[in-house]
């Protein structure tokens, strides 16, 4: 069997994707609409090949770009290729929302989830999507609610970090967060011992402690950002949770969400995220010191 590897673009835009119609390409993907993107050259880093596929087909730069997911899947027309997506959250440069196709688009939309028709979709689309299930994903989730009436303050925008740590999964536990302002100066931080939990346990408390944090100081808007892909997935509901241990903590952040006009969770690299780990550690070894 050969691999190919190919890069994929998540383009946000007022909760809606970038999605693009083939106008060229074999019969099963001709006239279908897809993720940007294409296949990654020799030598190529996929960022790169990203970065080039935007510009060339759409006549747009890019802005920010993180990593959201590395997927394989079985091309149907060719059992023998096995295509190995990476895919990444994007943001255009400011200015750039005008896009000019190339040839092989005949068409570009902006969606959202719950109004795209599969039929119209490739079957790799369908699946870096998470729209191959039953139950659709919700992909880019930012939680809004009505402006409530507390009064705006300096800390009305915040980024909060967070991490949580187990030595042992189950074992000795800790959480702990970050609270920067808008220009990413730190402005708060706290953490606990758990006791005995697993890491993902640790995980969730470590953002309801932030939350807490972010409720108190009088936040409106906060920017979550994570080093376990698998809570934030979790969180903006990409993924269902399976283990019952960590629904009670669950309910408790979705009651504390409300309390903010907007909430958006992130995946970050565990090096963005070293101040919260640090933090989790520290908590830990003065635990074992006692």
């Amino acid at each position: 069997m050969r691999q190919k590897i190919s890069v994929r673009a998540m383009v946000k835009q007022d909760g809606k994707i970038l999605l693009a119609r083939r106008a060229t390409g074999r019969s099963s993907i001709l006239g279908k609409y897809e993720l940007p993107g294409g296949s990654v050259e020799f030598r190529e880093q996929p960022n790169e090949a990203l970065a080039r596929y935007l510009n060339n087909h759409f006549s747009v730069g890019i802005e920010t770009s993180q990593l959201f997911d590395v997927v394989s899947f079985i091309d149907p027309d060719d059992t023998d290729i096995q295509y190995v997506f990476v895919v990444y959250l994007v943001s255009l440069k400011a200015g750039e929302s005008s896009i000019k196709l190339s040839p092989r688009y005949n068409k570009y939309t902006w969606q959202k989830l719950s109004n795209v028709q599969l039929n119209e979709l490739t079957n790799s689309t369908q699946i870096l999507l998470g729209l191959d299930d039953d139950e659709q994903p919700t992909l880019f989730h930012d939680v809004e609610h009505v402006q409530s009436d507390v009064e705006t303050t300096s800390n009305d925008s915040l980024i909060l970090y967070s991490d949580g740590g187990s030595r042992g999964n189950p074992g000795p536990s800790a959480a702990a967060f970050v609270v920067m302002n808008s220009r990413e100066q730190v402005i708060a931080d706290g953490g606990s011992y758990l006791g005995v939990t697993t890491n993902n346990q640790a995980e969730y408390q470590a953002v309801y402690f932030g939350l807490k944090k972010a409720s108190e100081m009088g936040a409106q808007v906060v920017d979550f950002r994570l080093d376990s892909n698998l809570v934030v997935n979790q969180l903006n509901g990409v993924y269902k949770i399976k283990n019952r241990d960590l629904w009670p903590i669950y309910e408790q952040i979705k009651l504390l969400v409300p309390k903010f006009r907007k909430v958006t969770f992130s995946h970050v690299r565990r090096e963005f995220n070293q101040l919260a780990d640090g933090l989790v550690n520290k908590i830990l070894d003065e635990q074992a010191g006692k």
